[in-house]
């Protein structure tokens, strides 16, 4: 892998498409070579699938980082406090939850000295009291697609939907 796979494979993320003629656009490389780059990605296990998964493991984000938040209360700081937390770098999910922790943050990162600068970033917003942050040591299951958790059935017996007949 090398710096035009990583662009490339920012691009599709960027664009949610995985058309070649978009991609050569956005990235100013050529159409052919985008093809075949994204051919080797596929034979690699790097992209797993039509829809452009990303084995994040295989791609060097291979540390799962679950961060909570505590954070002074105030009118409406779950929506500032929230900004600024979701816009540092490797931050890829941000939750504002009830109970006694604030915010619960997930981060997929490449190394621990990112960690540390992450870390360090949370606890210079000022209205930040503490951080407490665990490392995953292996995943389990990791489903992008929700509606992959549930039986037809239970979706459509939950969402009060009626089932189709058959044929």
């Amino acid at each position: 892998m090398d710096t035009k796979d990583i662009r490339i494979l920012k691009s599709i993320a960027k664009l949610e498409t995985g058309s070649a003629e978009q991609i050569a656009a956005e990235t100013d490389i050529p159409k052919s070579t985008v093809h075949y780059r994204l051919d080797s990605l596929r034979e690699e296990g790097m992209v797993t699938n039509d829809l452009f998964d990303l084995d994040l493991e295989k791609l060097g984000l291979d540390i799962t980082v679950i961060t909570e938040v505590w954070a002074d209360y105030d009118e409406e700081y779950h929506d500032q406090v929230g900004e600024k937390l979701r816009e540092i770098e490797g931050v890829n999910q941000v939750y504002f939850t009830m109970g006694d922790t604030d915010f619960v943050l997930i981060s997929r990162l490449p190394s621990r000295d990112m960690i540390e600068r992450v870390v360090r970033q949370f606890e210079a917003i000022d209205e930040v009291n503490r951080t407490s942050s665990i490392f995953t040591i292996k995943t389990i299951k990791d489903e992008n697609r929700p509606l992959n958790d549930f039986a037809l059935e239970t979706l459509l017996r939950e969402l009060q939907l009626p089932l189709e007949p058959s044929g």
